[in-house]
């Protein structure tokens, strides 16, 4: 085990080792623990100056926020003792942990602080950005789709090749005469997971499906069912339920995305910057 005597490099360490290697601490072999041993210091060392800059005298954490951020990852575990053992394991406690979580929080609400001073999102850079990428704003040509799939397994009665046919068709010849039925056909006889919403793939764009099926969904018209299909899988039956053009998003569609991504971005240099004039020579004396 590592001897990670402070208990926020110990927890720094806990989740490097989840986050980089999916492991335990004591399980890492030497070169992965030396590097997360590395990550973990130096990002204790930073949050350590992080927390002695102007900024952090006013940024709390209630204890709230630290409750239902402990209360959620203790739910990621099957037991209370399952969570107990592993911080064990880690050279951690409850108490040490729950500490070491708060600390982090304060050092995200401080950055969230500094962030809070990025330079604001104006109509006019919106604008720009839409006009100077435009490629970014172009939608493809997609279809709504559902589909009714019979798979194929020849270890099985009902679903031997000649068997899983005969059954496609049948429900085929039954959406020929009422297409309306398509949904409560998927529900009562689809194999796959996404009859629980009436067979519905979702809005797709070409190549998202076998290609077999893509080709097919691509040449129906809206509302129309397809005949019977052979995939990998099995047989399918496909229903278009309708098509959007391809078209470039307008401003106004366009004009909140850009503004998240725009406010974001900004959010990020500003922090960014503000942690590089931290690790400048001046301020470590």
């Amino acid at each position: 085990m590592p001897q990670l005597t402070e208990p926020a490099v110990a927890y720094l360490a806990f989740k490097a080792a989840q986050k980089l290697y999916g492991k335990e601490l004591a399980a890492l072999p030497p070169n992965e623990l030396a590097r997360v041993e590395r990550m973990a210091h130096q990002q204790h060392a930073l949050e350590a100056r992080v927390l002695a800059t102007p900024e952090a005298r006013d940024a709390m954490v209630p204890p709230v926020t630290r409750d239902a951020a402990m209360a959620e990852i203790r739910g990621r575990y099957a037991s209370d003792d399952e969570f107990s053992s592993d911080l064990a394991r880690n050279g951690l406690d409850e108490s040490s942990f729950s500490t070491a979580l708060e600390r982090e929080l304060r050092v995200e609400a401080i950055l969230e602080k500094v962030a809070s001073g990025a330079a604001k999102v104006s109509d006019t850079d919106i604008e720009l950005y839409y006009l100077y990428h435009p490629q970014r704003f172009r939608r493809p040509e997609t279809r709504l789709a559902r589909h009714i799939l019979i798979t194929i397994n020849e270890t099985i009665a009902e679903n031997t090749r000649e068997a899983a046919r005969k059954r496609i068709e049948e429900i085929a010849a039954r959406l020929a005469k009422e297409p309306q039925r398509f949904e409560e056909q998927a529900l009562k006889h689809s194999e796959c997971p996404t009859a629980l919403e009436g067979g519905k793939l979702g809005d797709l764009p070409r190549g998202k499906l076998f290609p077999e099926l893509d080709q097919a969904l691509f040449e129906l018209n809206a509302g129309e069912v397809s005949t019977v299909l052979e995939s990998e899988l099995g047989f399918h039956l496909l229903r278009c339920d309708a098509i959007s053009v391809e078209h470039v998003m307008s401003h106004a569609e366009a004009a909140p995305h850009i503004r998240q991504k725009l406010e974001q971005q900004r959010k990020q240099a500003a922090q960014k910057n503000w942690i590089k004039t931290l690790l400048q020579p001046e301020f470590q004396t």
